[in-house]
């Protein structure tokens, strides 16, 4: 299996090579839109082999990006792209690619192209010269030849593990991470939570996707996005302290759902200044809840505990062969349990109807559930799967179609409603119902409440 990295400005098309890779037996470590991102994600991921497009927006064309990451970190590049005039193709040879695909590509052309590109690394990594020559490679310290006859095999390819968290949200967590992890799962549960329980919820992030899935909860104010430019973290408090004061003219509910993402803390003062004033206001009568998100990549230990303190609920996001993954309607944090990901990807393949029922709680299309069990479960299911479900529950009359510009949304009628209650509710009690019995070492699977 190699770690793929796929980089592309078209969401369809980063997508649809996520897809394949994943159908393929590989695993999609990151995905980018722009040749400085890919450089940032490649640094930080460290993937097998990279599918590059060459035009994209920003200042860093895919070719340009192709060569930091061949020569800076010794990745293969495959390009995948719409162009195949001369004048790009002899740019290409440039950077030695290995691999050039025309798009609209296939299956098989992609599958032959990425299996000769790893065989050819493979071939030049079991060169000794070469092997010397890749930067950043450490040495041997007992001055053995790395690349002599008979070394034995010192990496033991890791096996990918799932965190399972069950009830997660209440009071305020803070969440240090570091690239290429991101939180945008976490996110949009903590906000669904926070919908279904009536609060208010304040987002201030640098760079997100999640306000889209939200437009309607936006305009109506349920919602309030705080978008956070580099170097004016002092205007996320009066924007909260703004929103508050109209809450409360207005007797609306003093409850909070409070989502900050510190992606770019570049005053940690400030960050401080912000979470303090988070906490202080539940002593004022508020109810508060929420997440704090920090990128810890560039901070030392003391500037992390300064930051921390006097938030309890601390948790670290996991590296590249973990994922988490959140019970959807499940609070606060009461259990966590560490499993194979590869049983993830089983359960969720042969249990999609009931996966596919909870997530239709808003206006989906199929893509936004494709994405949706992506993020939260690391698994990639064909759309083709998700639509045969889709059709049926709206022939059975569960689900109204409505069009939002080129996308069909599916939307649960006010019977479908009460279907999709039940049948969620059948599914949990018969898991309950074969596993309750279960136990290992003297240690019974625990019922949902």
């Amino acid at each position: 299996m190699a770690r793929v990295l796929v980089v592309d400005d078209e969401a369809i098309i980063t997508m649809q090579l996520e897809e394949r890779m994943s159908a393929l037996g590989h695993k999609v470590v990151g995905m980018a839109s722009s040749g400085d991102d890919a450089i940032t994600k490649a640094r930080g991921a460290k993937p097998d082999i990279v599918l590059m497009d060459i035009v994209m927006p920003g200042k860093t064309n895919g070719i340009a990006a192709a060569k930091v990451i061949h020569e800076e970190l010794d990745i293969p590049v495959i390009f995948i792209t719409s162009y195949a005039d001369d004048k790009i193709i002899q740019e290409v040879k440039k950077v030695n690619p290995y691999g050039y695909i025309v798009k609209p590509f296939n299956e098989l052309e992609l599958k032959a192209t990425v299996e000769l590109a790893l065989f050819r690394k493979k071939t030049e990594d079991a060169d000794p010269a070469k092997r010397r020559r890749v930067k950043g490679a450490m040495p041997d310290p007992t001055g053995d030849d790395p690349g002599s006859p008979g070394e034995p095999e010192s990496a033991i390819p890791l096996e990918s593990k799932t965190v399972l968290l069950n009830n997660f949200y209440q009071g305020l967590i803070l969440v240090l991470y570091t690239p290429p992890q991101t939180n945008e799962a976490i996110y949009k549960t903590s906000i669904e939570y926070g919908l279904a329980n009536g609060h208010r919820i304040f987002f201030a992030y640098h760079q997100s996707r999640i306000p889209k899935y939200f437009n309607k909860e936006i305009v109506s104010g349920v919602i309030i996005p705080h978008r956070m430019k580099r170097g004016e973290l002092q205007e996320v408090i009066p924007a909260l302290e703004t929103h508050r004061a109209k809450s409360r003219t207005s007797g609306e509910p003093n409850a909070w759902q409070i989502l900050i993402d510190f992606s770019d803390p570049d005053d940690l003062m400030q960050v401080s200044t912000i979470i303090t004033h988070i906490l202080a206001m539940a002593p004022e009568g508020s109810k508060v809840s929420g997440l704090i998100a920090l990128n810890i990549e560039h901070l030392t230990r003391e500037q992390i505990e300064s930051v921390s303190r006097g938030i309890s609920k601390v948790i670290v996001s996991t590296g590249d062969e973990t994922s988490i993954s959140i019970a959807n309607h499940s609070y606060p944090l009461e259990s966590m349990s560490v499993v194979p990901q590869a049983m993830v990807d089983e359960i969720v393949r042969k249990s999609l109807e009931p996966l596919v029922l909870s997530i239709l709680n808003r206006p989906l299309s199929g893509y936004d559930i494709v994405h949706e069990i992506h993020s939260r479960h690391n698994v990639l299911i064909p759309q083709s799967r998700i639509y045969a479900i889709l059709y049926d529950l709206e022939k059975q009359g569960i689900l109204d179609v409505k069009t939002s510009g080129k996308s069909k949304l599916y939307v649960p009628t006010e019977r479908g409603k009460a279907y999709i209650r039940q049948k969620v509710n059948e599914f949990k009690y018969t898991f309950q119902h074969i596993f309750g019995g279960v136990a290992d070492e003297g240690e019974g699977i625990r019922s949902a409440k």
